[in-house]
């Protein structure tokens, strides 16, 4: 298998599995993205990018236990792989040497 790389709605919505811990899942992840990246997301947007990292292996799943408030639904909660969080790694990695390089007005 080669090397898989993210677009920049999966990095996020990884980001925000990474971050919601054990507590995410559809719902969850599309308020967690609108709050911190201003956005507001359709929930299949979000449930099509984490079927796509499950895929990758940069995420699990499993269902969660019925409650009253979702009508006795079940939830299925995600959460994130060691491969998920070496690629938000990589990625971090990345983005700072490109941060880094440039050269801001004070320092020339």
């Amino acid at each position: 298998m080669g090397r898989s790389y993210l677009g920049e709605f999966e990095e996020l919505v990884l980001l925000a599995v990474t971050v919601l811990n054990s507590g995410a899942y559809g719902v969850s992840i599309a308020e967690e993205l609108r709050q911190r990246a201003n956005r507001t997301i359709s929930l299949s947007a979000v449930h099509i990018a984490l079927y796509r990292l499950e895929e990758k292996g940069y995420v699990t799943s499993e269902m969660g236990g019925a409650t009253l408030s979702r009508g006795g639904r079940r939830k299925r909660l995600f959460s994130v792989t060691i491969a998920g969080r070496e690629m938000l790694a990589e990625i971090q990695q990345v983005r700072n040497q490109f941060w880094n390089a440039i050269i801001t007005p004070a320092q020339s």
